[in-house]
């Protein structure tokens, strides 16, 4: 018999550690999570407040700061933090990719330089961000070489040299103004394969079960990169049938709970990785409210997770968060959000600042709502 998709639901949010708060260090939480969407800087700490018991934003501050955990340019060619340890493999799989985007764009070629060049320069930035730099500092460093500026040189090499970012102070380590560092030792490019095999493994044990689609909408590594990597995993991986008969893969032995276990609510950070993890949003976001919390310039609104999916958006205004529920929800669930609500509340007035300030404005845009409170009032 096949997996419901309700299994998947709670397939995920096991593995995503939203069935229930565990005691973590936030390194094991990052290897469990295997990575965290960090466009934003406060997301990664709001994902772990959500997953882990007692976390501290603090926690993460030093886990970045001894870079246990490390920001980088990954899946999606988007931010992403990282387990210290699986950035080579992952930086490798996604390097022909994320090269392939940039050194054949006209931003890059209009500044003059030829593929060739970029690789040339790979060694000598390296040694110029062995201390953290910034993009003004690295944008110097360029034109020095050259004698004119080569902007459109950096907007490719920031996004596909191995380089970290480095933290820069602020509430959430890292400021408005990036700084840069070498990510030192990274895999061998002729190791490619073996880094996409690593990397589907490390996917599958955090969001599995999953399809090739699903795979390639969490990386956007073509899906017939993905197809040979999972032929190669063969006694690995394992086949699993979802629902409507799709082929699925999971790693043997990972959590499948019971479709009936009860899953708390949350609220999820903007860019939550749960929502953006598969090709099929329906896992954990109902088809009528995708183009409400993923809206088409890309922004992922901060959500609220009732019975495993979401159910509505929430921001943070003066005396508490607003919650704002696409349906009717009942007292019960009500009282839940409230509790949730009061804690990310006092967790986030540690850090003195208003999150997501700046994306308001799809508050003006009539979002469709059931009902909004205040909470935790």
């Amino acid at each position: 018999m096949g997996l419901t998709a309700r299994q998947l639901n709670r397939a995920t949010l096991a593995r995503q550690l939203l069935l229930r708060r565990e005691s973590l260090t936030v390194a094991d939480a990052v290897r469990r999570l295997v990575a965290l969407q960090a466009q934003e800087a406060p997301s990664p700490y709001v994902a772990l407040w959500n997953r882990l018991t007692d976390f501290e934003a603090k926690e993460l501050d030093v886990a970045f700061a001894d870079r246990e955990v490390v920001k980088a340019t990954l899946l999606r060619i988007t931010l992403h933090a990282v387990h210290a340890e699986d950035y080579p493999d992952f930086h490798t799989a996604m390097r022909r990719t994320v090269r392939a985007a940039r050194l054949g764009h006209s931003r890059f070629t209009s500044s003059g330089l030829t593929i060739a060049d970029a690789d040339a320069l790979l060694p000598h930035l390296a040694e110029f961000v062995a201390s953290p730099r910034t993009s003004t500092e690295i944008e110097g460093f360029l034109k020095d070489r050259y004698g004119e500026p080569k902007r459109g040189a950096w907007w490719a090499l920031r996004t596909f040299a191995p380089l970290h970012h480095a933290p820069t102070g602020g509430p959430w380590s890292f400021g408005a103004r990036s700084s840069f560092l070498a990510a030192g030792t990274t895999s061998d490019p002729e190791s490619e394969d073996e880094s996409v095999q690593r990397l589907v493994l490390r996917y599958l044990q955090a969001f599995g079960p999953a399809s090739v689609p699903d795979m390639a909408q969490f990386t956007l590594l073509k899906r017939s990169v993905l197809r040979l990597a999972v032929q190669a995993l063969a006694g690995q991986v394992e086949e699993r049938e979802g629902p409507g008969g799709v082929t699925l893969f999971d790693v043997p032995g990972a959590p499948l709970p019971a479709e009936d276990t009860v899953a708390p609510p949350r609220l999820l950070p903007m860019w939550d990785s749960v929502l953006l993890a598969y090709s099929d949003r329906s896992r954990v976001i109902p088809p009528e409210y995708r183009p409400i919390v993923i809206r088409r310039n890309g922004d992922v609104l901060p959500t609220l997770l009732v019975d495993g999916y979401v159910a509505g958006v929430w921001r943070p205004v003066e005396g508490g968060i607003e919650a704002t529920a696409f349906h009717r929800l009942d007292e019960e669930v009500w009282k839940g959000l409230a509790t949730e609500a009061a804690a990310l509340a006092a967790f986030l007035a540690d850090r003195g600042s208003t999150v997501y300030r700046r994306y308001a404005h799809w508050w003006t845009k009539q979002l469709p709502s059931a009902e909004v409170r205040l909470l935790p009032s």
